[in-house]
């Protein structure tokens, strides 16, 4: 009768660790998805605010453009169009972050510091750890008590 009710017993174990283990990988899935859901969602956000930029910046970028060259026909003084030229640096940096390639060409050099240069990524005195985070917690805390 024992045997009968230790060997059901460890049926009905290894059942519900199989559900666990099933359980706790279908939620890491889901975190995962999540969090990737999550970073393409802000990825999107970032280009829709350089696009909503650069019509503001762009039309500025224009007037000043006729502006300053109205200025420096009037004055005849070449030199009233030196602010254009950062100007254009910006606008053109804008343009290429909303409509051209800058997201695939940063996509590309992070993807060669990860396969390349991994000891940049490095944290000063290594990854954290739970005993060096308790360690700074019990040596902050006002309420620690020893057991």
């Amino acid at each position: 009768m024992g045997f009968i009710f230790s060997k059901s017993m460890n049926d009905s174990l290894k059942a519900q660790q199989e559900f666990m283990l099933m359980n706790s990988r279908l939620q890491l899935e889901r975190q995962l998805l999540m969090q990737n859901q999550m970073r393409e969602r802000q990825t999107a956000m970032q280009i829709a605010w350089t696009r909503e930029f650069l019509k503001y910046f762009g039309t500025f970028f224009g007037l000043a453009a006729v502006g300053l060259t109205a200025g420096a026909i009037k004055k005849k003084k070449p030199g009233v169009l030196l602010p254009i030229v950062p100007l254009s640096f910006i606008f053109a940096y804008q343009y290429d972050m909303g409509y051209g390639t800058l997201l695939q060409r940063i996509k590309g050099e992070a993807e060669n510091i990860l396969d390349t240069q991994s000891t940049l990524l490095e944290l000063p005195k290594g990854p954290l750890n739970y005993e060096a985070l308790e360690k700074i917690r019990r040596s902050q805390s006002k309420f620690f008590i020893e057991k």
